[in-house]
């Protein structure tokens, strides 16, 4: 294993701070490097080593940020062509989402925002417009969210979560809306590959019991009941998504927001990083 570096912050005891490992730090440099540079899907990168010397970085540890931002889909990397920013991962959300900084308190507080604002839609059409099957594709996927809380099985609780909201999604009739939950979903799924190394931003059984109180508020055909349980969830989503990017950046127990990637200089080489992790709690 190699290094971990320490996240610096202006004004702050750096020597308080939780160490992060080398290539994360990078991964968010890059990520800043190609909004700084307006780079759009398909744009060429410099080579890993030119990475390295703009970046400050080594040429090791600017290879595994590479790894885990192309393993999230920002980057594709075609061997004998070269590193090129990916093309959009939201499909029909407008690429600048490609500039998303996954680490970044401020992006993630949009995001989760915006999901509120598309979900309790979805989930008010859902219970006006669900059919009986739909109705219990909601309802089985939401029990097997709880099942998987209650026994804390992290990977089986994420494949429900995921089929709970995408089931809600087509229960609205609108393709737009259910493309838009998977898209924002996906651009999620980022931070906890940055930030939490597959480990929950908050409580499965908290998120589970939401949405078994969803999926029973769609299946009366309760609109209003479902619009507002939808947004507490995601509310509730975004308060625990919060304290744990604080919580990593910061320390436990810190109240200060993280604004943006904090800056970085050179960093030794760490182990790999992970390949993917899905949205938990969510």
């Amino acid at each position: 294993m190699g290094e971990s570096t320490q996240v610096p912050d202006k004004g702050d005891d750096v020597a308080s701070r939780p160490y992060r490992p080398g290539y994360e730090l990078v991964a968010e440099q890059l990520l800043n490097y190609i909004a700084q540079e307006n780079l759009r899907p398909g744009d060429r990168l410099p080579t890993e080593q030119g990475l390295a010397e703009i970046l400050g970085a080594s040429r090791n540890v600017t290879r595994e940020a590479v790894k885990v931002l192309a393993a999230i889909g920002r980057l594709n990397v075609r061997r004998g062509a070269g590193i090129f920013v990916a093309a959009s991962v939201g499909g029909l959300l407008d690429d600048e989402l490609s500039h998303f900084r996954p680490t970044s308190m401020e992006d993630v507080r949009m995001l989760l925002d915006y999901r509120k604002v598309i979900e309790s839609e979805t989930a008010r059409r859902a219970a006006s417009l669900a059919t009986p099957i739909e109705v219990r594709a909601i309802r089985e996927s939401a029990e097997s969210s709880l099942a998987a809380a209650t026994k804390n099985d992290v990977d089986a609780f994420a494949k429900a979560d995921a089929a709970f909201h995408d089931s809600v999604g087509a229960a609205s009739h609108n393709v737009f809306l259910r493309s838009s939950v998977a898209g924002v979903r996906r651009l999620a799924s980022q931070s906890d590959v940055l930030l939490f190394h597959g480990d929950v931003p908050g409580s499965l059984e908290v998120a589970a019991g939401q949405h078994v109180a969803v999926a029973e508020a769609v299946a009366a055909g309760a609109a209003d009941l479902a619009e507002r349980l939808m947004v507490e969830h995601i509310a509730t989503t975004q308060s625990q998504f919060e304290k744990k990017i604080r919580d990593r950046l910061f320390g436990p127990g810190a109240h200060a927001a993280a604004e943006g990637p904090p800056g970085t200089s050179k960093n030794g080489s760490t182990g790999a990083p992970p390949p993917s992790a899905e949205a938990a709690a969510s």
